[in-house]
């Protein structure tokens, strides 16, 4: 699996909004478009971005997929800033 740069991707306001509601708790891809003016697709577009990055996870439950916050995706991008700040 390719892992694209996670700056790429939070450089996108639709993207950084679905970590935001994701930060609050996982969600679905229905629950997530509610709060954004593009369509459920374009989420999951969006979806796809981030978790080819490791900032989100999903698991499936039945029939749904579950997104969540990917802790472990966001330490490169703490690695980064953190040098900032040593």
């Amino acid at each position: 699996m390719v892992h694209h740069d996670p700056f790429a991707a939070i450089a996108d306001p639709n993207r950084r909004f679905l970590l935001e509601e994701l930060r609050r708790a996982p969600r679905t891809v229905n629950e997530l478009s509610q709060g954004l003016p593009i369509s459920r697709p374009a989420v999951s577009q969006h979806l796809k971005a981030l978790l080819d990055c490791n900032l989100v996870s999903v698991k499936s439950q039945g029939t749904r997929r579950i997104y969540a916050i990917n802790r472990k995706g966001f330490d490169r991008l703490n690695l980064w800033l953190d040098q900032f700040w040593a």
